[in-house]
């Protein structure tokens, strides 16, 4: 193994879980140069068969490597190989990478303290790591896992080791776009008198052209803190020029969705973009009883049984249990998935329910909702199309920016799709609320003019459920 790069360039050292969790890995380090452990692909070998992400993710990076050392000697091998090579036949949108890959090519020794004994994969790692840093002293060698415990037993070694950075979306998860924003106090005062007013279809337009503009997003919600109480949605953009468009009062009672009102300003932006026919995509941040899956439902409802634009609804969301897994269940696909969607049931419960129903009256409400409602797995979304549905994904931020992407490929004509989550209650191992994939489509659809989003602040669940949430 010979090992020559320069002391300006870095090596990274990858532990299996950085290609597990992102095959194209090997090509999102620029101009520094990568080592894989020979443990690292016998891990890799082990992980491969199954239909899980994870091997498939692991199926990929084995074709990756295999292209690298097609038509390659031992020789080569040993110099490390150009990762350019591999980028410019895959034709992609990889930056331009002037590194190479080195694989272990022979046995590398180096004792490990007597606090870790055993002879682990992690351990094995760790040795290679000690062993580089004998050899190569002048090189900045860095060891990158997605494992915590790897990278605190690595810092007890005194050894460089770092998280995989590539694929987080925000620096921190305070700067993610939250889909609304206060106007100043002397907003009226300032452009009153420049800002150009119509009706249309009984809705109330406003077209503003100055320079503060530049900094708003379509559909992005603006409202004052003041007695006018004005709420208005950004309709379009383009430079300098804003169309606004007066947002409707879904708080008051004639208003009422499937007779569900807005209890907060969040709440009624969520339920003026649910209701817009011409946005096909939603995603509805906030904690625990914010009315998340309520609103979504409503809407659906008045959307798919009032309305008729779609021809029923659909909802799904990743199985990830937050204590021990009961084990296999019983039954079809809505079957196995009705102990997951205890808030569909909850929810479509108070949905079903009006005043003065008697029991039967409740219970064929229910049945009838039922029928238009439909509990699918994420398991077999894959190849899948869906045409005019009213499509919830539900939990959508343990869902990796891979598994979004999957799934909101799957919308047909006249399909939309709502996500909803919440940030601080993540279950997918080596994820976090920077590297979601729904802080991913966040951040990614804000530009675009037929997507929404909102963060809703307030709970309205109840006083108990409020105080838990902000004191425990």
């Amino acid at each position: 193994m010979n090992i020559q790069t320069s002391p300006d360039k870095k090596l990274f050292v990858l532990d299996t879980n950085v290609l597990m969790h992102d095959p194209s890995c090997i090509f999102r380090f620029q101009e520094h140069d990568l080592f894989i452990p020979m443990i690292v692909l016998e891990e890799l070998d082990h992980a491969k068969k199954g239909f899980t992400d994870v091997a498939r993710n692991v199926r990929q990076v084995s074709r990756f490597l295999d292209e690298l050392i097609h038509d390659t000697d031992h020789q080569s091998l040993n110099d490390g190989l150009p990762l350019s090579r591999l980028e410019q036949g895959l034709n992609s949108d990889f930056p331009e990478n002037s590194g190479r890959l080195y694989f272990q090519t022979s046995a590398m020794t180096a004792f490990l303290p007597d606090s870790m004994p055993g002879n682990t994969a992690d351990n094995s790692i760790l040795k290679v790591v000690l062993a580089l840093t004998k050899e190569l002293p002048t090189i900045n060698i860095i060891l990158v896992s997605k494992d915590i415990n790897m990278r605190i037993k690595a810092a007890t070694l005194d050894l460089i080791a770092e998280d995989y950075h590539n694929d987080q979306t925000l620096d921190d998860i305070d700067l993610l776009y939250s889909g609304a924003t206060g106007l100043e106090g002397d907003f009226w005062e300032e452009h009153g008198s420049k800002m150009e007013s119509w009706q249309e279809r009984e809705r109330t337009f406003y077209r503003l052209d100055d320079p503060s503009v530049a900094d708003w997003y379509p559909n992005q919600y603006l409202y004052m803190e003041d007695e006018t109480n004005f709420e208005a949605i950004v309709r379009g953009c383009d430079g300098q020029v804003a169309e606004l468009e007066l947002a409707r009062d879904y708080r008051s009672k004639h208003n009422a969705v499937w007779g569900i009102v807005a209890k907060n300003r969040e709440q009624n932006f969520a339920l003026n973009v649910l209701l817009d026919p011409e946005i096909d995509f939603v995603t509805l941040l906030g904690t625990a009883g914010t009315g998340k899956t309520l609103l979504a439902l409503a809407a659906g409802l008045v959307m798919t049984l009032e309305r008729k634009l779609y021809s029923e609804i659909v909802m799904t969301r990743e199985t990830v249990p937050i204590g021990e897994d009961i084990g296999f269940l019983p039954g079809t696909e809505e079957e196995k998935m009705a102990p997951w969607m205890g808030a569909l049931m909850d929810n479509l419960e108070l949905l079903g329910s009006r005043a003065g129903q008697n029991e039967w009256e409740q219970g064929a409400a229910k049945n009838i909702l039922m029928n238009r409602v439909k509990i699918r797995s994420l398991n077999f979304m894959r190849g899948r199309t869906f045409l005019n549905r009213f499509l919830i994904i539900d939990e959508a931020q343990n869902l990796t920016s891979k598994q979004m992407k999957t799934l909101i490929t799957r919308a047909g004509p006249g399909t939309k799709i709502v996500c909803i989550g919440n940030l601080s209650q993540i279950d997918t191992p080596y994820l976090t609320a920077t590297t979601s994939g729904l802080t991913y489509v966040v951040d990614r659809f804000k530009h675009w003019p037929y997507s929404a989003h909102i963060t809703l602040r307030r709970g309205e669940r109840s006083r108990l459920a409020d105080f838990a949430s902000d004191t425990l």
